[in-house]
């Protein structure tokens, strides 16, 4: 196969090489370098299938009320000022809920 002509069979990647350098590690500048390379050489418009379960892990998908972003800034400023308090109680028992959910569901 030449550079920059189309596979056309789907074990083509093991025919090109670029199998063998999966199975020895480069070295970290060296696999920047290479994998820069073969980015550069892989040809567009590639199909690529999502499976389902990570269309369900898509970001836009998320609803907002998955977190309070108002809440958040300002725990990150307590943390910031150093006031931020850890209540190990409500921890605890929110620990200790959780441990039983898990276990009355592995239980059946």
């Amino acid at each position: 196969m030449k550079i920059g002509q189309k596979p056309e069979l789907p074990g083509a990647l093991a025919q090109t090489g670029l199998a063998k350098q999966a199975k020895s590690p480069p070295s970290a500048a060296e696999g920047a370098a290479k994998d820069a390379a073969v980015a550069a050489a892989s040809p567009a418009g590639v199909p690529v299938t999502v499976s389902l379960a990570a269309r369900a892990l898509d970001q836009t998908q998320r609803s907002t009320a998955d977190f309070d972003a108002s809440k958040v800034k300002a725990v990150r400023t307590a943390i910031e000022k150093g006031t931020f308090s850890v209540d190990a109680e409500a921890i605890a028992d929110k620990l200790l809920s959780n441990a039983q959910e898990i276990l009355s569901r592995s239980r059946g």
